[in-house]
C-alpha cells in the first residue's frame, strides 16, 4: 500500500454510503470506514470459508468460485465504478496469459500490468489534482500487478526456461501449466488479499485451496524426519488471535496518535521558522512515528484475514512451534529497534520487497539496485514526495553500508562498546528513517522542499561527505544473481 493523500468528499460517494453516519461519528473518511468494515466482514468469512468450505467437504473449484465472489463484491463494495480498472486489467493480463508465448509472456504482462497502473497514478495527480481518487483505490490495483507479473515470471520460468538455468528458489516456484481462467481469477481477486494484499505465490495459493498448504510446508521442513510419524493439522486461531490484538492496539494508536500528530504539522509556522533544530529533529521522529499505525493495522488485519482462512503457515521456528507467518508484511519489533536502514527495510512491506527482488533485483543485467528502486517508485505512483523519498533512500543506504564498512569492527571487541554501538546506531537509524520518508507522506514538492530546508538538508549533506571522503572497502554481501544448477556443477567440476 502507498501512503494515503487527503481523501475527498467526491471519492468517497463512489463507494458504499451505508456507513456515512460511522464516518462522521468517528471523524474518519468514509473510504476507511469502507476499508476496515470490509475486512473484518473477510475476517468472518474467512473463518466460515475454513470450517465449511474445508478441502475435505468441498471441491477446489467450489473454494476458487466463493473467494473470486466474494473479493469481487468487496472491492465493488469498497470502490464502486473504479473497481472496473481493476476487473480491465485482470481480463487484459489473462488475455496476454493464454495468447502470449511463454518467452514473453513474463515481459508482456509486466509492461502492460505497470502501464495500466502507472496511467491511473497519472490520472490522480494531473486530472484529479491530488487526492479525487484516493490511494486506496490504486492499491488493490498496485497488489494485482503484483500478483500478475509475479505469476507471468513463474510461468515464464517454468515453461519458457531449462530447469537447470533457475535458482533453486526460482525451480520451487516455477508453474509448469497454465491457469485455469477461474484459477487465475481467484488467485488475483480472492476476498483475503484483493483489499490490501499481501502478494503471495500461485504455487503456494494453489496448494492452500487444494488443502496442501500446511502439508507441504511441513515436509519442506522435514517434518517425519524429526521423529513424528504422522502430519498434524496446525490451527491458526492462536495466530489470528496475536495478530488481531496487535491491530486492535495499531487502531487506538491511530485514532489518538495519528490524530494528534498530524504529518501537517511538519509544515506549520512553529515548525518552519520557530522551533530549534533539536526540536525540529525530535518533532520529526514523532510525526513519522505517529503515521506508522494505520499501516500497521492494514498489514496485521490483512494477516489476520489470510490465516483465519487457513493461509500463511510457514512451517515450524527452532522451538517446534507453528509459524503462520508466510504473508506477513512487516515485523513491527525489529522494525522500532533496526540498527541499520537496511535492517528497517528488510521488516517494512515485506512482501513488496520480495516481488521487487525476485521480478527485478536478481533478473535484470545492468545496475540492479538503480533499476529496483525506480521500480519500486513507479509501482508506488508518480508523488514527487516518493521520488524524493527514494532518491534520498538510496543517498542514505549508501552512506550507512559505508560507515558500516569503515567503522563496525572496532566496536566488536567487547560487550560494552557492541551495546554502545547497537544505542547509537538504533537512534541515527530512526532519525534517518524519519527524514527520509517525511516526503513519502508528504507527497508534495512544495511541504517537502520548506521541510528540508528547515532541517539544512543535513542528512544529504552528511551522506554526501561520507561517500565522498571515506573509502570504499570490500564487505561480504549476499551474492545478487542467485545460483543456478549449472553454476553449481560448473563449480563442482572445478
Amino acid at each position: 500500500m502507498a501512503a494515503e493523500p487527503p481523501s475527498s468528499l467526491s471519492y468517497r460517494t463512489t463507494g458504499s454510503t451505508c456507513l456515512h453516519p460511522l464516518s462522521e461519528l468517528l471523524g474518519i473518511p468514509l473510504d476507511q470506514v469502507n476499508f476496515v468494515a470490509c475486512q473484518l466482514f473477510a475476517l468472518f468469512a474467512a473463518f466460515w470459508f475454513r470450517i465449511y468450505l474445508s478441502p475435505g467437504k468441498t471441491s477446489p473449484d467450489v473454494r476458487h468460485a466463493f473467494a473470486t465472489i466474494f473479493g469481487i463484491y468487496f472491492v465493488i463494495f469498497c470502490f464502486g465504478w473504479y473497481s472496473v480498472h481493476l476487473f480491465v486489467l485482470v481480463l487484459m493480463c489473462y488475455g496476454i496469459m493464454v495468447t502470449a508465448s511463454v518467452s514473453s509472456i513474463h515481459r508482456y504482462s509486466f509492461f502492460v500490468a505497470m502501464g495500466y497502473l502507472t496511467i491511473c497514478h497519472i490520472s490522480r495527480i494531473y486530472i484529479f489534482h491530488y487526492g479525487i481518487l484516493t490511494t486506496d483505490f490504486s492499491g488493490p490495483l498496485m497488489i494485482v500487478t503484483q500478483k500478475i507479473t509475479t505469476l507471468a515470471f513463474q510461468v515464464h520460468d517454468g515453461l519458457g526456461r531449462r530447469a537447470e538455468d533457475l535458482s533453486a528458489e526460482q525451480h520451487r516456484l516455477a508453474v509448469k501449466v497454465k491457469p485455469s481462467f477461474l484459477q487465475y481469477l481467484s488467485y488475483l481477486l480472492n476476498f483475503m488479499s484483493v483489499i490490501a494484499g499481501p502478494c503471495n505465490n500461485f504455487k503456494d495459493y494453489i496448494a492452500f485451496i487444494e488443502g496442501r498448504h500446511t502439508h507441504m510446508k511441513l515436509l519442506e521442513v522435514n517434518w517425519k524426519q524429526r521423529g513424528f510419524q504422522s502430519l498434524p493439522e496446525p490451527s491458526p486461531t492462536g495466530a489470528v488471535i496475536r495478530k488481531l490484538y496487535m491491530t486492535l492496539v495499531s487502531l487506538l494508536l491511530f485514532l489518538t496518535l495519528t490524530k494528534t500528530f498530524p504529518v501537517t504539522c511538519l509544515v506549520d509556522d512553529w515548525f518552519v521558522h520557530k522551533a530549534n533544530f533539536l526540536t525540529r529533529l525530535c518533532y520529526l521522529y514523532i510525526v513519522m512515528q505517529a503515521s506508522k499505525p494505520k499501516y500497521y493495522f492494514a498489514w496485521t488485519l490483512a494477516d489476520a484475514v489470510n490465516n483465519a482462512a487457513g493461509f500463511g503457515f510457514s512451517g515450524v521456528d527452532k522451538n517446534g512451534n507453528f509459524c503462520w507467518d508466510l504473508l506477513s508484511n512487516l515485523n513491527i519489533w525489529k522494525i522500532e529497534t533496526a540498527t541499520s536502514f537496511k535492517m528497517y527495510l528488510e521488516n517494512w512491506n515485506i512482501q513488496t520487497a520480495t516481488w521487487l527482488k525476485r521480478v527485478c533485483y536478481e533478473r535484470v543485467p545492468w545496475y540492479p539496485t538503480v533499476l529496483t528502486f525506480v521500480l519500486s517508485a513507479l509501482w508506488h505512483g508518480v508523488y514527487p514526495g516518493y521520488y524524493f523519498t527514494f532518491l534520498t533512500g538510496t543517498l542514505v543506504t549508501v552512506a550507512a553500508r559505508t560507515m558500516r564498512n569503515n567503522y563496525r569492527h572496532y566496536f566488536l571487541s567487547s560487550k560494552a562498546l557492541k551495546v554502545a554501538y547497537d544505542v547509537v546506531t538504533w537512534a541515527v537509524t530512526q532519525l534517518a528513517v524519519s527524514y527520509t520518508v517525511a516526503p513519502f507522506v508528504m507527497l508534495a514538492v512544495e511541504p517537502t522542499i520548506s521541510l528540508y530546508k528547515s532541517m539544512y538538508f543535513y542528512l544529504h549533506i552528511i551522506s554526501l561527505l561520507i561517500i565522498l571522503f571515506l573509502p570504499v572497502k570490500p564487505h561480504a554481501h549476499i551474492q545478487r544473481q542467485p545460483q543456478t544448477l549449472n553454476s553449481i556443477n560448473k563449480k563442482k567440476k572445478d
